[in-house]
């Protein structure tokens, strides 16, 4: 099983923003308090440091020309992960971003994949 964090609605490009780029959104935005601040980033560096970034073994991996839509998913064993998601997710909730949790067995073309996570592109659906 897989296990992801992302916006409620699409961004401009028709992308659902992941966890970490909801909070991204709102440090570099300045909306973030003093202790929300250091929060965040004591957790973007703990995970910096706890998982591979996928660009750093395919920079193409979420090149929107090759993979659209490609998307990270945390796998369901990654449990020292999934723990730490929670302090995102209470900010998120804060600052009033809508934000869902999806879990599937497969979320799409797995275009990478380490011991904690795949970045997949969604499988297409047919209206």
């Amino acid at each position: 099983m897989f296990v992801r964090y992302q916006a409620h609605v699409p961004n401009r490009q028709g992308l659902h923003t992941g966890v970490f780029g909801l909070a991204n959104g709102l440090a570099h935005g300045g909306k973030l308090n003093d202790e929300e601040r250091t929060a965040w980033r004591a957790g973007n560096d703990w995970f910096n440091l706890a998982y591979p970034d996928p660009s750093d073994s395919n920079p193409s991996v979420y090149d929107p020309q090759v993979n659209p839509q490609a998307a990270a998913w945390f796998k369901d064993t990654a449990t020292h992960l999934l723990e730490r998601i929670e302090p995102y997710l209470e900010m998120l909730r804060r600052h009033d971003v809508q934000f869902v949790r999806l879990i599937s067995e497969d979320p799409g073309r797995v275009i990478y994949e380490d011991a904690v996570q795949v970045v997949v592109v969604p499988h297409m659906t047919v209206n």
